[in-house]
């Protein structure tokens, strides 16, 4: 095992849970917020826990909860998001240390979240526990998208291991949105969506000034802000592009991205908004001190241009207290409607218009606003994800033994 291993309470031996996470963990992104969400849910629950993760990663103390990381041959120090050959390589060193620890403890379940799944899925199976595959995206909606592998023989192949996965798991647990592909795919899959809980809403009205004086913010400067990774489903080079359009109408109007890997992950075409002063491009902050990017914001933006799984950033848009522009895909529709949000099409000009729409009428953001804040509070509290996941647990266990 490598790094240290978190404290751990008394939990009888055939409670604890085996998950298996192809990430660094922890870090600040994505998967590995969502994850680390559920275990402190599971260690709510009283059951214990071994992670078996990267060998990247900061170490978090959890009641019930330890951690193994793989083994890391080539002293990799990064793993970017998405497709990678570090992954690649990564992922190779996580299938025989999930052998190693079946062989080695009594678990009551397997929990492997994406691509882990597959060999989780088989070994698994030869030790007669059940699997529940944590399905934070679809690996070959993902994987299509790239260079060679979009050719449409490559594309039945990913989608005929996507689908064999998919009828090995006991239980598929999916992104919100990403459920209706399961079923179109394995209709006799039983299957299930994560609904996260939203991060605290509330920020200092002093770090808030201070944030705005760092980041160079007029006193007039009406904040339209972004946050997230600068990948190409994103839907940045739209978002980029409305902002001439914007400014066109609103001279004060400043935008902000969140998120960035780098001086030079940001697409080319910001250069020339960062330079005029229309966009900040802020790297990638800590969870928590987004509350206070998003308390700055006059406007909340999810440009997504496609993917069926849910940014989890919505989930700490919606209990933000401000309004929110996003694209009308499937994907956002799962927990956005137009109560509480501008929904328009994925494109320069719609997207243009409905920041405009929510900034030229402050009646209209205070009540979208006040209904997302209504919903998450309804919804997407703690107490509800807890009893969420229990459920889940419950299902997988019984489902196994019946």
């Amino acid at each position: 095992m490598h790094g240290r291993s978190a404290a751990i309470v008394a939990d009888p031996p055939c409670r604890r849970v085996l998950v298996v996470a192809p990430q660094p963990f922890y870090q600040d992104r994505g998967t590995p917020i969502a994850l680390h969400q559920v275990l402190l849910a599971l260690s709510e629950l009283g059951r214990g826990v071994d992670l078996l993760t990267y060998p990247i990663g900061a170490d978090v103390a959890i009641p019930g909860l330890r951690i193994f990381r793989s083994a890391n041959p080539l002293h990799f120090e990064s793993v970017p998001v998405g497709f990678s050959w570090r992954k690649v390589v990564l992922d190779l060193s996580l299938t025989p240390r999930i052998k190693a620890r079946l062989a080695g403890e009594r678990y009551t379940c397997v929990h492997a979240v994406e691509e882990a799944a597959f060999p989780a899925a088989i070994l698994a199976r030869q030790c007669g526990l059940p699997l529940l595959y944590d399905m934070q995206s679809s690996l070959a909606e993902q994987l299509g998208q790239l260079g060679p592998l979009s050719l449409s023989p490559t594309r039945r192949m990913l989608e005929a291991a996507e689908r064999w996965l998919l009828s090995q798991a006991d239980l598929v647990v999916t992104s919100a949105g990403l459920s209706p592909r399961v079923r179109d795919m394995v209709p006799e899959a039983r299957v299930r969506e994560w609904h996260f809980p939203s991060a605290p809403a509330g920020a200092d009205p002093q770090e808030v000034a201070r944030l705005r004086q760092t980041l160079g913010l007029g006193p007039r400067s009406q904040v339209v802000l972004y946050s997230g990774t600068f990948e190409p489903y994103q839907g940045l080079p739209e978002l980029i592009a409305a902002i001439p359009l914007v400014r066109q109408r609103l001279p004060d109007a400043t935008f902000v991205f969140v998120g960035a890997e780098g001086a030079d992950d940001a697409p080319a075409t910001a250069a020339a908004h960062v330079a005029s002063g229309a966009l900040r491009v802020v790297d990638r902050q800590p969870r928590d001190v987004m509350p206070t990017y998003l308390a700055m914001a006059d406007v909340l933006v999810s440009p997504r241009a496609y993917g069926g799984n849910l940014p989890l950033k919505i989930f700490d848009y919606l209990a933000a207290s401000r309004p929110i522009v996003a694209t009308d895909i499937p994907t956002h529709r799962t927990v956005l409607s137009e109560e509480r949000a501008v929904l328009v099409a994925p494109r320069t000009e719609a997207l243009a218009a409905g920041i405009l729409a929510v900034l030229g009428d402050p009646g209209h953001a205070g009540r979208l606003a006040a209904a997302a804040r209504q919903y998450a509070a309804t919804h997407l509290g703690w107490g509800r994800f807890v009893e969420a996941v229990a459920e889940l647990y419950d299902d997988v266990e019984r489902h196994a033994v019946a």
